[in-house]
């Protein structure tokens, strides 16, 4: 399988560049086994019941990307991606760094007074190791300093950062969002839990491979940045004791089928693609996502190839694509579609 076995025609038009004001009234494309149709994320409470568990992604976006200046003038990018190690006041980080090949290892980079960022050893692909210095601590100089990562295809500033978290949102980790829970509100998992469903949480801290798209001509050729994740046990038994298990987003998807093929909680390097058998997730909630992403490769080990008639059908009614998109929930090898 190759990347261009991914690939679809994705107007800019239907790249949404805000998120709606109203979560729940995002639209959502519902095809669970008698055919598809429209509503809206106000309908999610209706499509669920008892014996359902409904798991969610609680990681927090970190305002990870700095604008910071060398000693001489030079404008560089820090893209924090994970934390390694280190203290209050003195972390260590793997981070995209641009223009990498200019920045030598020892390079101090400041934005100012109050935080400064050493860049270290060539991880490659525009990875670093970065040691972040901050006498006041480095969380505070990250609220700052630090902007929302927003994906590059967003044009937009926002007025509010919070429309880039989840409602649900809890420990600061992520360079990117969980996007398909930014749909959800309390109001609407509430109704979700009055309708009988259970709703469970996990934690996968989101990484490179959410918001870059594949490189190599060969899917055997990928290889899969580890990402932490944390499934609680009380999670992994209520799905293992559900009728249904629904996944909101990728994410939650690779945290639960990592945790069910080793341990509950580590670093997972899992390649979700055709064939790989789902041995928890029974209905995806997702947006819809880049051509060519390791997250369109999971859909089709999901769906199968089918995920092209929906992605035309979504196209074709005016849904909205990516990040601040609206939403699909599918169930695994619904829809038929040519290869």
């Amino acid at each position: 399988m190759r990347p261009a076995d991914f690939a679809y025609d994705l107007p800019e038009a239907s790249i949404a560049q805000v998120p709606l004001e109203d979560r729940p009234s995002a639209r959502l494309l519902v095809d669970i086994g008698d055919g598809i149709h429209h509503q809206t994320v106000y309908d999610l409470p209706a499509l669920v019941g008892p014996g359902d568990v409904i798991v969610i992604n609680d990681t927090r976006v970190l305002p990870a990307r700095l604008h910071l200046t060398r000693a001489t003038g030079g404008a560089v990018e820090v893209l924090l991606l994970e934390r390694l190690a280190g203290t209050t006041t003195s972390e260590t980080w793997e981070a995209l760094v641009r223009p990498s090949r200019r920045v030598a290892p020892g390079t101090v980079l400041q934005p100012e007074s109050g935080l400064e960022v050493t860049v270290g050893e060539d991880l490659g692909e525009g990875r670093r190791l970065v040691r972040l210095d901050a006498l006041d601590g480095v969380p505070a100089a990250l609220d700052r300093y630090g902007e929302m990562p927003l994906p590059p295809y967003l044009s937009t500033v926002l007025d509010d950062p919070d429309r880039y978290q989840t409602v649900y949102a809890n420990r600061p980790a992520s360079a990117a969002a969980p996007t398909a829970g930014l749909h959800l509100t309390d109001d609407i998992l509430d109704a979700c839990r009055a309708a009988g469903a259970g709703i469970e949480r996990l934690e996968l801290v989101v990484g490179l491979d959410t918001f870059r798209p594949i490189a190599v001509d060969d899917l055997d050729d990928h290889r899969m940045h580890g990402e932490a994740y944390d499934v609680p046990d009380a999670t992994l038994d209520a799905c293992r004791n559900a009728e249904r298990v629904i996944a909101v987003g990728t994410t939650t998807v690779r945290a639960l089928e990592s945790a069910a093929r080793g341990d509950i909680a580590g670093r997972t390097e899992l390649f979700i693609r055709r064939p790989f058998e789902f041995a928890i997730v029974d209905l995806l909630l997702t947006n819809f996502h880049l051509p060519g992403s390791t997250l369109l490769v999971m859909l089709d080990a999901f769906v199968g190839p089918g995920w092209r008639d929906l992605y035309a059908t979504a196209l074709a009614e005016g849904y909205r694509f990516l990040s601040f998109g609206d939403a699909m929930l599918v169930a695994p090898g619904n829809s038929e579609g040519a290869t």
